[in-house]
């Protein structure tokens, strides 16, 4: 039975918390929420992708 990698299960957590939070400020029709979520969601996959990358050299993946 395969591992859990926890730090993608935080990575992936962040990203839905981030796309609710979008989902949240376009029902408030906040925009500068918007902005906000939307570049943590980007920040956040950026960071998950090259993690997943690094241990995937690493061969940890």
């Amino acid at each position: 039975m395969r591992e859990i990698k926890w730090v993608f299960v935080f990575f992936s957590l962040a990203a839905f918390l981030s796309m609710c939070g979008i989902g949240v400020a376009i029902g408030a029709q906040n925009v500068i929420g918007i902005l906000t979520c939307t570049v943590l969601l980007i920040l956040i996959m950026g960071f998950g992708f090259k993690k997943k990358k690094k241990m995937r050299e690493e061969g940890r993946l």
